[in-house]
């Protein structure tokens, strides 16, 4: 049977939100036809559906030279400005801050069925907010510093089941929050900030939510229990919320007041209570115990690790033994946590020591890496640790990052970096571990090994990626409801033991980061979907995984590791190259290829290696796999 074609504006449109259920009937009956005759097609083809689309906007200068109607917008060396494509199928439109306006025609954007994310934050947009709610199979909207204005219909995201992220931030929306979000089952960032949104905050209880902000709207009432994980920030510039988290008792208001009356006594309450919080943050200020600034070092752009910087530093405590919040604090009833002074310990194996032990103690500094600053500190009483100051994290309360930090410490796997103890401060937070003196893996094998040199033989280069695959295999299984279990994995972040066994750090922190510079800087976002699709999975870490593996092979260092990938070696593209031409024995870093007896081993684990960066992930081995591939290998 030939083709039926059927254009897309012969479908009915629906003219406002309201009406949209009419249309997803006509919709749904099109797409019942084509299930039963699979030669029914649309005729308009991707580049005609977004000339269609830029027809709608104005400004388009940016978009101009590339968007040319008869040619693909996916062709390789020849892609359209601005739009994102997987496999030849357009996925994203990425439209933000290109100087544009104009009412948004979506109807074109239905021919593309492939859309996933639609950027077009920080132009110039008004009017009702468009009818997204077309394109169903969208995961991420970010329409954020516009003028978009009036209310959004409480069904809206109704048939939107894919949808993770949400950014309406900073437009002029009013009335209620659509009651259809609590639906969204996959949703994890939602951004409402700086609209007039009215009404209650909405129960939001997916377990998938990790960043959230209704600030400064005109929301009211009682904030749900649901959302009391957030804490208090996320809702700030609401007057008239109230709940648990902000401090502040739900009563309801005396009506029998004026309300000149009642105007005055806000204003004040809020006198009172701004000389109160100046008064408060002074005294802090005087008492805060901060540890002195670190030196800077780029860890993701040089070589030179832990031993390249020594700079002897002394940490102590302006406030002497008054430490800030020193109560003797203790957390959800657990056995092996114990605060001593403003320091939770989550485990206490290897000793007890408080706050007051760190401010005395002499340090080193480390270096300076994605998520803030690190340096050793050599106690009184002969411990050393390694302090992590953290200022990227959540700003969540007390009560959630003690929950999350009492996860970590329960993990038990000899290749995990054991967490030691944790404190927390609403700007920043410290986390403690134990001291590692041998250095990273980066270290030893690009930097100066000296005695060490010799040491990193085929026998203990196979040891070590066994034991990060080990140690992967655990956190995937510990983990498995994050996005990525580890999310950090690199050879900077793998420190080894006098045996030279393997210590997995930095691992575990992706829920916890809301700052998305900062999270896109975390490695597992240099795995291929995530460079070019934000498409965050556990795959992402066995590409690490399969990064670590070439690096170790090769010897080589690789240009995944450099912000500007100028430099190193592109590990993944030489593999591939050599696998294809059948010369994998050449890659072999000549410090083990003497071993000649065990050059097969090399080469099976030269292709699980590759195996792991394959840039389809569903091509690409998963971790229960590559573990068993990587067990299998044995020494001669």
């Amino acid at each position: 049977m030939a083709a039926v074609p059927l254009t897309l504006h012969l479908l009915p449109r629906a003219s406002s939100p309201k009406k949209h259920h009419l249309f997803l009937i006509h919709i749904s009956i099109f797409f019942l036809i084509s299930l039963c005759n699979p030669q029914f097609s649309f005729s308009i083809s991707e580049d005609d559906a977004l000339i269609k689309f830029k027809k709608s906007l104005k400004n388009t200068t940016s978009l101009d030279s590339s968007w040319v109607k008869g040619t693909s917008p996916c062709e390789k060396n020849k892609r359209w400005a601005r739009v994102q494509c997987e496999r030849n199928v357009v996925e994203g439109l990425l439209l933000g801050e290109a100087g544009l306006s104009g009412e948004l025609d979506i109807d074109p954007l239905i021919a593309l069925p492939g859309l996933r994310v639609l950027d077009i934050a920080n132009n110039s947009f008004s009017g009702l907010i468009p009818e997204f709610f077309l394109l169903g199979a969208l995961k991420s909207i970010y329409i954020d510093g516009n003028q978009f204005s009036g209310e959004i219909p409480k069904d809206f995201f109704a048939k939107m089941g894919s949808l993770k992220k949400i950014w309406l931030a900073r437009n002029k929306f009013s009335g209620a929050i659509p009651e259809s979000l609590a639906s969204l089952k996959y949703l994890m960032e939602l951004r409402l900030e700086s609209n007039a949104f009215t009404g209650r905050v909405p129960s939001l209880s997916q377990g998938s939510l990790t960043s959230i902000d209704f600030t400064n709207n005109k929301l009211q009432g009682e904030i749900p229990q649901e959302m009391s994980k957030f804490g208090a920030d996320p809702f700030k510039g609401n007057e008239e919320l109230c709940g648990k988290q902000l401090g502040k008792e739900c009563k309801e208001m005396n009506k029998t007041q004026s309300a000149p009356m009642s105007k005055l006594r806000w204003i004040l309450l809020g006198i009172v209570v701004c000389i109160l919080l100046v008064t408060i943050l002074f005294r802090v200020k005087r008492k805060e115990d901060h540890f002195d600034k670190l030196g800077k070092e780029n860890l993701d752009e040089g070589l030179h690790i832990a031993s390249s910087i020594r700079k002897s530093m002394s940490i102590h405590s302006k406030g002497g033994d008054s430490i800030r919040g020193g109560s003797t604090r203790r957390g959800g009833g657990s056995q092996s946590g114990k605060a001593m002074g403003d320091l939770v310990l989550v485990n206490n194996e290897n000793g007890t020591f408080g706050l007051p032990d760190l401010m005395k103690a002499a340090a080193e500094v480390l270096g300076n890496g994605v998520l803030g600053s690190a340096y050793k500190a050599k106690m009184g009483n002969g411990m050393s640790v390694v302090v992590k100051r953290l200022r990227e994290m959540n700003k969540m309360n007390r009560d959630v990052f003690d929950a999350e930090m009492r996860k970590l410490g329960k993990l038990r796997h000899k290749n995990l970096l054991q967490l030691l103890a944790y404190h927390y401060r609403k700007e920043e937070k410290l986390m403690v571990s134990e001291y590692v003196p041998r250095g990273s893996l980066l270290y030893l094998l690009h930097g100066d090994r000296g005695v060490s040199h010799g040491e990193l033989n085929w026998p203990t280069r196979l040891r070590i990626i066994q034991g990060v695959a080990s140690g992967m295999s655990y956190l995937h299984l510990e983990f498995a409801s994050y996005a990525v279990p580890h999310g950090n994995l690199k050879s900077s972040n793998i420190l080894l033991n006098g045996k030279y066994e393997p210590l997995l750090s930095d691992y575990a922190f992706y829920p916890l980061i809301n700052n998305t510079q900062i999270v896109q800087s975390l490695f597992a976002y240099k795995a291929p979907e995530a460079t070019q699709h934000q498409h965050l999975t556990p795959k992402c870490d066995i590409y690490c995984l399969g990064i670590i593996i070439l690096e170790i092979l090769t010897g080589k260092f690789p240009s995944q590791y450099l912000n500007n990938q100028k430099g190193g070696t592109d590990v993944v593209q030489w593999v591939q190259s050599a696998i294809a031409d059948q010369r994998e024995s050449e890659l072999i870093d000549p410090e083990i290829a003497s071993a000649t007896d065990s050059v097969e081993q090399m080469v099976k684990l030269l292709h699980v290696g590759a195996a792991c960066t394959i840039s389809d992930p569903d091509k690409r081995i998963d971790m229960k796999e590559a573990l068993r591939r990587i067990e299998e290998i044995s020494l001669i």
